[in-house]
């Protein structure tokens, strides 16, 4: 059996949602963010979106950011930084203290996107009730798992989670025991091996969701592709998915609690 990667970087199309808090804390505050325009500029050279900006007393700027799915949240915590840094060595430079907040963001909340994954076999009911109650049994559920408490990593203080749909190839959709409990079992041993916190998985014949928490250092899309090719490994390496994924970010709050620009 072949381990070369059957999902790459290349071959595979991602649609994205990624979306981030970042927070960064100030030694000697200024209150004239004129800078921001131009780190905008400086950080799009990165695939990096400074969306919004405010500063909020006495020493935080919390930035909005986006980026693309080959871009992990720690990149983004230092670009955004050091280029910041780098703008204001001749009038500020000692501007930060090296600690920073990363939290990952999206269009619905940690508890609201549970609840869907929760509901799909409802949503997605199959003729053959048997076959439903078999999916029943393979859906997977830490509801000890906790992914909008804050992690620490070296100076951040942060929360990284993503929401993973693979959708399945049409001729490779499943229903057998044998195999279900091969995707199942993997999807277990794959966010252990990697020491991601595993929330949900829902499986059902067409499409798989995953919940997890991720490390700071993990880009959105080596993640996705991971599993994917973790799950057609043990499928005898077939290409069960679509080339292609979504990948999103989640966490405690959405969008909507973000003020609007204020730089």
């Amino acid at each position: 059996m072949s381990s070369a990667a059957i999902y790459t970087p290349e071959n595979c199309a991602a649609a994205y949602q990624l979306n981030w808090s970042y927070a960064v804390f100030w030694n000697n505050p200024t209150h004239d963010c004129g800078w921001f325009p131009e780190l905008q500029e400086a950080c799009e050279k990165d695939s990096i979106r400074l969306l919004e900006h405010e500063f909020k007393p006495p020493n935080v700027s919390q930035f909005l950011v986006s980026a693309r799915p080959a871009i992990p949240p720690v990149l983004i915590a230092q670009r955004v930084k050091g280029r910041l840094q780098y703008l204001l060595r001749r009038t500020n430079p000692t501007a930060f203290r090296r600690n920073y907040s990363m939290r990952s963001l999206g269009s619905t909340r940690d508890a609201k996107l549970d609840a869907y994954l929760a509901s799909q076999l409802q949503h997605h009911p199959m003729a053959d009730v048997r076959v439903q109650e078999r999916f029943a049994a393979y859906q997977i559920h830490h509801p000890e798992v906790d992914l909008v408490l804050p992690r620490r990593n070296g100076h951040a203080s942060y929360s990284y989670n993503l929401h993973l749909v693979f959708v399945t190839e049409e001729r490779w959709r499943e229903i057998r025991d044998t195999v279900l409990i091969k995707v199942r079992d993997m999807i277990g041993a794959a966010s252990r091996r990697k020491g991601h916190l595993l929330k949900r998985a829902a499986l059902l014949p067409d499409h798989i969701h995953l919940t997890i928490g991720c490390s700071l250092a993990e880009a959105p899309r080596d993640v996705a592709l991971s599993y994917m090719n973790n799950l057609s490994y043990v499928q005898n390496m077939s290409d069960v998915f679509r080339y292609s994924y979504f990948v999103g970010t989640f966490g405690e709050y959405d969008l909507g609690v973000i003020p609007r620009a204020r730089s």
